[in-house]
């Protein structure tokens, strides 16, 4: 469905008499299949609307080639943009529109008349539970509507056989609704496999011990560490944490190891690692610090 080999864009920028090139898409491999939600994350600048601009044609590759629907982008316009439908986060006629209004206006672009449009429009809005809202696709949203639009979303492909090339900073929401996961910084595509995959790329749970008394703070951080050869506990004031591959598995050894050594804990907790552990991983920034 969905084809780029060493898809680039550069821009050049100007400065007095300087003249620079930047690389805002730098060859991006790119294949998805019929029938795929894929989610495409990455901080900001990373290339992720550069690169949806260059697939739904809105923008001509500087090097590399892209197909999708079997169209060519750089030569086959017309055909790509009649094969798929393109719903940016912002971009209304107006700041101040209405979604229903926006709805309308772009059905009025696809030749359907406005009595038609708004009437499918209405259907649309019910189906969500969104009729009189003003928002964006998914930005602002309720939990509840939020959860309602995942169900279409993965409905438009178990009942209509789309195929959905999502970017989103919402990162429950790509865990919950993409088969695959791509991640680009710097231009580049820099990690690609399903969420669970990528999820246990990250070495190991996440394990937290919080003390009562200061004093042990340096032993349990040893007994931490004993738990995988050749590493080292994190301590932060009465916190000492550490990454430990399958951490359920040790939970119970490391107890019985801090009762005989008379560490009290105020808490512990094991947690698994999450796409922003993944993001974080892979590009050494916070996809939730980058959202803020």
């Amino acid at each position: 469905m969905i084809h780029a080999r060493g898809l680039a864009r550069s821009f050049t920028t100007k400065k007095g008499r300087e003249k620079t090139e930047v690389k805002a898409v730098d060859g991006v491999d790119i294949d998805i299949e019929n029938g795929e939600i894929v989610g495409f994350l990455g901080p900001n600048g990373a290339g992720k609307t550069t690169t949806l601009r260059m697939l739904t044609t809105l923008l001509k590759p500087t090097a590399g080639s892209a197909t999708v629907a079997g169209f060519d982008v750089a030569t086959q316009a017309e055909q790509v943009r009649r094969s798929i439908g393109y719903v940016s986060q912002s971009g209304s006629t107006l700041p101040e529109a209405l979604a229903g209004e926006e709805v309308v206006d772009h059905g009025r672009l696809y030749g359907i008349s406005k009595e038609r449009a708004t009437a499918r429009g209405r259907e649309l809005f019910d189906q969500l539970d969104l009729d009189g809202l003003r928002v964006e696709p998914t930005t602002g949203l309720d939990p509840q509507a939020r959860a309602n639009l995942w169900e279409h979303i993965s409905a438009l492909r178990t009942d209509r056989g789309a195929t959905i090339f999502l970017t989103t900073h919402y990162l429950d929401e790509a865990d919950a609704l993409c088969d695959r996961i791509l991640v680009i910084d710097r231009g580049a595509i820099v990690a690609s496999d399903t969420p669970e995959a990528l999820k246990q790329s990250v070495s190991g749970d996440l394990v937290e011990l919080v003390l009562t008394d200061a004093v042990a703070v340096s032993r349990a951080a040893t007994a931490l560490a004993g738990l995988v050869a050749g590493s080292t506990a994190d301590v932060d004031g009465l916190t000492v944490s550490m990454r430990v591959p399958h951490a359920g598995r040790e939970l119970a050894g490391l107890l019985r190891t801090l009762d005989r050594e008379n560490i009290a804990l105020d808490s512990i907790e094991v947690r698994r690692p999450t796409l922003d552990d993944v993001f974080l991983t892979v590009t050494g920034r916070s996809l939730r610090e980058e959202a803020a």
